[in-house]
């Protein structure tokens, strides 16, 4: 039970974080954008391979740790179903080379930086 808690509240503080960084970018752009979704794919990507990084080399780091960071709070921040969501919406208004470009900088800036911050956890242990 103590576990599911953790992960209710890792998952409500990372939800409430992507929520304020997809509206702060609305905000910024004045309009409906996938920056917010884009960053916090990003940015989650990243911390998820330092987290686990650090939690390989690092055994005595408490499962508390890897529950409510990895599972509750990253799970939550971040978002493949609003970011497919967004893909298809801009696909279906014809705009082919945003989603490609979308797509490829999600998968590839995601990809360099899980591996980014999985090398950079495990140089911190």
């Amino acid at each position: 039970m103590e576990r599911i808690i953790v992960i209710a509240a890792g998952g409500a503080l990372g939800a409430l974080s992507r929520y304020g960084l997809s509206t702060l970018m609305n905000e910024l752009t004045g309009r409906p954008s996938v920056l917010g979704t884009l960053i916090a794919n990003l940015t989650g990507a990243l911390l998820l391979g330092l987290l686990l990084g650090f939690a390989q080399e690092r055994a005595e780091l408490p499962v508390f740790w890897r529950t409510a960071g990895g599972i509750g709070f990253l799970g939550a921040y971040t978002t493949f179903s609003t970011f497919m969501f967004e893909s298809a919406d801009r696909l279906e208004n014809g705009e082919v080379v945003f989603v490609f470009a979308y797509v490829a900088a999600s998968i590839i800036l995601g990809l360099a930086l899980a591996f980014a911050g999985l090398l950079a956890g495990r140089a911190m242990a």
